[in-house]
């Protein structure tokens, strides 16, 4: 029995130094991070009209905020093999290793159809030069109620979606892309 003791001891040993360093730490989030990288989706059409795209750098995340007038009541936001363009489902080339697919549901133009979001270059509706995970915002355009727009990120990575209500009667379409798993 004694010796069956030393075994085991002995093995348990070993196994710890075949460990590598740091395989403890590789099952911890990164910076806490659950969201995971599967389609997101929520509510259905809404009267609301985008009006602005923006875009900022955090810590642990780049950030894309999708401006509304009126309450956003439905998104979809799923990773593509290529993202396409509202209506003529034309292919949109984005740059970075994967394509995330931003889809409001929510025209960006008013009830007479004149736009109330009309980016200057639709192929780069923000500057994100310089961000750890985001290489590319594109408008894919307003068809149908439905606005989209293309992600491009450096891979394909953990993301969240969120609305948050304000300013005022407006609300906003979150969506956060983690820099790791």
């Amino acid at each position: 029995m004694r010796r069956l003791t030393k075994y085991l001891l002995a093995l348990v040993l070993g196994l710890t130094f075949l460990v590598p360093a740091g395989a403890a730490q590789a099952a911890t989030p990164y910076c806490g991070i659950h969201w995971g990288s599967l389609a997101k989706q929520a509510g259905s059409l809404s009267a609301a009209q985008l009006t602005n795209v923006r875009t900022g750098r955090h810590t642990c995340y780049d950030r894309m905020v999708v401006d509304f007038r009126g309450d956003v009541t439905g998104y979809s936001v799923q990773y593509v093999s290529q993202f396409a363009a509202e209506g003529s489902g034309a292919a949109i080339p984005l740059r970075g290793a994967a394509d995330l697919a931003v889809t409001a549901h929510a025209p960006a133009y008013d009830a007479s159809g004149n736009p109330t979001y009309a980016p200057a270059n639709p192929r780069e509706l923000r500057n994100v030069m310089g961000y750890q995970t985001f290489r590319q915002l594109a408008w894919g355009g307003s068809f149908e109620g439905s606005s989209s727009i293309g992600l491009g990120v450096r891979a394909r990575l953990p993301f969240r979606v969120f609305v948050l209500d304000g300013p005022g009667t407006g609300s906003r379409l979150v969506v956060d892309v983690a820099h790791f798993w």
